[in-house]
């Protein structure tokens, strides 16, 4: 069956493709003879200096273009959202997966759970290889789809099968091996679960993967995300201080061992498990190049490393007295509370206060910032009104001002009956408690809903 290739959305002007005539709802269908299936092969074949590109227009005719160009000088076009065509979708029957245990309320994408190879090179996203056949290895291998981010979870196979739900779950090593030998760098995770694959279980799959360094280069460890609605799933609990100084001291341990062996400390633990226990983040030296930021690792030793040194440079008055509200959720609120009263302390004129928002949205047991949602905030900020309301960027949707419950910043600020500004760290803060809300990333004057 030939391939539906990737419906053009927008051309750039003054592009190749422009002067080609190309346009929306044209398909680029092969280049060079070979099917253009999603983003990825269009970019794999478009960087030859010579290329073919079949098209079929708009109107059903085919056209063949030939194109001479600079090396990776690309064409101009766009194929906005459905660049990778269907989502692969995830197959497994996970013990502890979050979107099992989500309400009913939020946005209808929040409900989708995909594990694409393509994702995962593309965004960043992990994927557990379960549905991955010697088709999808080859291409992953053939195009040097790297680097990959990859939930293991656990390296014991029997153990991995249960917790995946999935018979393919046990193969992990040997795909990963296969990953390794075709060069592919491989960023790994461990939700961990107490009882089930902390403990021996987490010592031997630290073993496995440091096994395969430097072609798998992380091991992140997470503590299980739990909600208040979990009724058809499994019983499992959250970690208490103590085994989470367990798993900190474990991690501690193995990271002075590899930076013995390979110079590099390869595991790293969340900063959940750090702030539960109750114990310092380690300094910045200790999350090398922030390998996996966006899993919550080194995020609060990043908002700390930016605060330094912006007090550094606090002025002693703001132009303008301010009162703000800075909200955040309740596993952030000890590291956000300090920042607040030295702010208050520092600088006259500023009156901000920290607001630690419960997320009653997933029952109470959810404390990170970004699952905060608009709901939750409008009820526990009823007092507000007259200050500037202040959220972290991580609060909203990626490129797009909107709550995780689909609520704007003009309905919020429409019920609160106040601005709000949104920051993406202490620095933008501080700007805008100084200079105004204007220097936030986004900022939604007091509205009426």
């Amino acid at each position: 069956m030939e391939s539906k290739g990737l419906e053009i959305f927008a051309v750039e002007p003054e592009s190749i493709a422009a002067e080609l005539d190309l346009g929306p709802g044209d398909r680029v269908m092969e280049i060079n003879g070979a099917p253009v299936r999603d983003i990825i092969d269009y970019r794999f074949l478009e960087s030859d200096d010579s290329i073919s590109v079949r098209v079929i227009k708009a109107g059903g005719e085919e056209w063949l273009i030939d194109v001479e160009k600079d090396f990776d000088e690309n064409l101009g076009l766009n194929f906005g959202e459905n660049a990778c065509g269907r989502t692969i979708r995830c197959a497994n029957k996970c013990l502890f997966c979050f979107v099992d245990q989500m309400p009913s309320g939020l946005r209808d994408t929040l409900y989708v759970k995909d594990d694409d190879y393509r994702l995962s090179f593309l965004n960043g996203n992990f994927i557990t290889l379960t549905n991955l056949g010697g088709a999808e290895l080859s291409r992953i291998a053939g195009q040097r789809l790297s680097p990959l981010y990859i939930s293991v979870h656990t390296t014991n196979p029997r153990l991995r099968e249960k917790m995946l739900g999935s018979k393919s779950a046990g193969r992990i090593m040997e795909q990963l091996g296969r990953l390794a030998g075709a060069g592919i760098e491989m960023h790994t995770q461990a939700v961990l679960c107490p009882g089930l694959n902390d403990k021996s279980e987490l010592a031997g799959t630290f073993t496995d993967l440091a096994g395969l360094w430097p072609a798998v280069r992380s091991l992140a460890v997470v503590p299980v995300g739990l909600t208040g609605h979990r009724e058809k799933c499994n019983p499992i609990r959250s970690y208490k201080g103590a085994e989470a100084l367990d798993v900190v001291t474990f991690v501690r341990q193995k990271q002075e061992e590899c930076l013995g062996r390979f110079g590099y400390p390869f595991i790293f633990a969340s900063d959940e498990f750090y702030l539960l226990a109750g114990v310092e983040l380690p300094p910045a030296e200790g999350y090398a190049d922030y390998p996996q930021i966006e899993n919550g690792v080194g995020l609060t030793r990043l908002f700390l490393e930016e605060w330094q040194a912006v007090e550094r440079d606090l002025p002693a008055a703001a132009g303008r007295p301010v009162e703000a509200v800075a909200v955040t959720g309740e596993l952030a609120g000890p590291v956000l509370s300090k920042v607040v009263r030295r702010l208050n302390a520092a600088v006259e004129g500023v009156r901000i206060e920290a607001a630690v928002i419960k997320n009653n949205f997933f029952g109470g047991k959810v404390t990170v910032a970004g699952l905060i949602t608009g709901s939750d905030i409008v009820s526990e900020l009823s007092d507000a009104r007259g200050k500037l309301v202040i959220l972290p960027l991580t609060m909203l949707k990626r490129d797009e001002p909107l709550l995780l419950d689909g609520m704007t910043l003009g309905e919020l600020a429409g019920r609160l009956g106040t601005g709000i500004a949104v920051v993406e760290g202490p620095r933008e803060l501080a700007e805008v408690l100084l200079h105004g809300p204007e220097k936030a990333s986004y900022f939604q004057a007091a509205n009426k809903v």
